[in-house]
């Protein structure tokens, strides 16, 4: 049995790494929906888990889309190519 994953391990991985365990976490689903219908499900508790798997997944890929926090993939293309700027200060809008 797989344990669940934090969303602080999750956010270290890149795009392709999370579509892969989207993925995989997908058809573990279907086969204990399956195994469920069917009366053969030894541990409700892990449908529960995987689903909560997958949405924490599907979190972290859209906090991403919205710049809520920095792609690794892309921080580390740009660490690369600006080794010696700085990195851009947020400004704050005083109202």
């Amino acid at each position: 049995m797989a344990k669940t994953t934090t969303a602080a391990e999750l956010r270290g991985l890149g795009r392709a790494d999370l579509d892969a365990k989207v993925r995989e976490l997908k058809e573990e689903l279907f086969t204990l929906r399956f195994q469920s219908a069917t009366g053969q499900l030894e541990s409700n508790s892990r449908l529960r888990a995987v689903r909560k798997d997958i949405a924490r997944i599907y979190t972290v890929l859209q906090e991403r889309e919205l710049g809520i926090v920095e792609d690794p993939e892309l921080a580390s293309a740009e660490d690369s190519s600006d080794e010696g700027a700085a990195a851009p200060a947020v400004e704050r809008v005083k109202a």
